[in-house]
């Protein structure tokens, strides 16, 4: 009998099980794949999320595998207005990293097992056990394809967007937008790049350098071209980066390779699930899942960890205070995230207004407002300490000029 049985180890389901483990309980820990194995992500983790694995004493695994800082940003839009600059700090934490998720996910992996979480890859998880309404266990097949059947007090759903444990206790969705963008991505050396986004009336380019070396450069359009861009993805990749970020495509036609394959999805659901029930809770995509253009699905990934751990840390042998630290889980989670849900989906419509150009054109002249204004894009401001009296007093003087 574990306390915890958390199903899916990538970033949201390790870090759970890390903070879980290491509060004592008993944890078992498992995902279909064989470790370590690579996931279709921006890698970019914000500075609350750095702030957190310094927290959780794993940053200098992730410093180790050679992954840069990211400490300045450059962010243009169209041809006349260009952000430039680092972040406010975050508990002491001003630099960005974007590391491989198959070096991400191990390091999580193996503090979790350190902290004394078991740990089965190659586990496929076929469906739950009830015990009336209550999630009291999951079946699975093991890596050598022997049918178990596990119990725990809590059965935590880690396995992405697409959720087998969300569906099967049919946790209802309490927020849901349309699809808002398609993305096209690979990873190129031989550029010499920093953090770097670049958007134009309907496309938008992220460049993120990563590890080896490699700059991942994606490209994004809007879900209603998914269908056209797909059919000849490679050749709308590269000419919405030549159209969108004339000096990022030079740097990569002059001195540039492309190292890996062309990977792409048209379906990046958003929408917040009901995150918790008898016996069960849902954290990373299985509770929350938003466009990937603002890249914050990691750092919420683990905020909703640290939620977690500390609404159920104590409580596992208490039902009825185990069912309030849930309640309370599910309550802070939308609250904490809905913010920056709705700010995504407003860039994710990759529209360039002629109210946010004015905002930006001031901005980009103050080093202080696009520290603020950067915060607000990694979740470490709100938008309304960026939309102070200082800058509505500014905006109002530009408009009447």
């Amino acid at each position: 009998m574990y306390d915890v049985i958390v199903v899916g180890a990538r970033v949201a389901g390790a870090a759970s099980a890390l903070l879980l483990a290491r509060a004592g309980h008993r944890v078992l820990l498992v995902d279909r794949a064989r470790f370590p194995s690579d996931t279709l992500s921006t890698h970019y983790i914000h500075q609350p999320g750095i702030a957190r694995l310094d927290r959780w004493g794993v940053l200098d695994a992730v410093r180790a595998t050679g992954c840069p800082a990211l400490d300045r940003t450059v962010y243009q839009v169209g041809d006349d207005v260009r952000l430039d600059g680092g972040t406010v700090p975050h508990e002491g934490q001003s630099a960005a990293y974007a590391p491989r998720r198959y070096l991400l996910d191990q390091i999580l992996v193996d503090a979790a097992v350190a902290a004394g979480a078991e740990f089965r890859d190659g586990c496929s998880v076929s469906g739950l056990v009830f015990d009336g309404d209550r999630v009291v266990g999951v079946k699975c097949r093991s890596a050598d394809g022997r049918p178990v059947e596990e119990r725990a007090r809590l059965v935590v759903g880690a396995d992405g967007m697409r959720s087998a444990v969300a569906r099967a206790v049919e946790a209802p969705y309490t927020v849901q937008d349309p699809l808002m963008s398609c993305i096209y991505f690979t990873y190129w050396q031989g550029i010499k790049s920093q953090f770097e986004l670049y958007e134009r009336p309907g496309r938008w380019i992220g460049a993120i350098p990563t590890n080896d070396d490699a700059t991942l450069i994606a490209a994004y359009f809007p879900q209603s071209e998914f269908n056209r861009v797909r059919g000849d993805a490679l050749d709308n990749y590269l000419e919405n980066i030549r159209t969108t970020a004339p000096d990022l495509y030079e740097r990569a036609m002059d001195g540039g390779e492309r190292v890996e394959r062309l990977r792409g999805t048209g379906d990046q659901q958003n929408f917040f699930r009901q995150p918790s029930g008898p016996g069960w809770a849902l954290v990373g995509d299985a509770a929350h899942h938003k466009d990937s253009i603002t890249a914050r699905g990691i750092s919420d990934a683990f905020l909703q960890a640290d939620l977690l751990a500390a609404s159920v840390a104590g409580v596992l042998d208490d039902p009825a205070r185990l069912a309030e630290g849930l309640a309370r889980y599910g309550e802070q989670l939308q609250d904490d995230l809905f913010e920056g849900y709705r700010n995504t989906l407003f860039v994710s419509r990759l529209e360039v207004t002629p109210d946010r150009l004015a905002m930006l054109r001031m901005i980009q002249h103050s080093p202080d407002l696009t520290e603020r204004y950067f915060a607000v894009a990694a979740g470490g401001m709100s938008v309304d300490e960026l939309y102070d009296e200082e800058l509505h007093d500014r905006l109002e003087t530009e408009a009447a000029a």
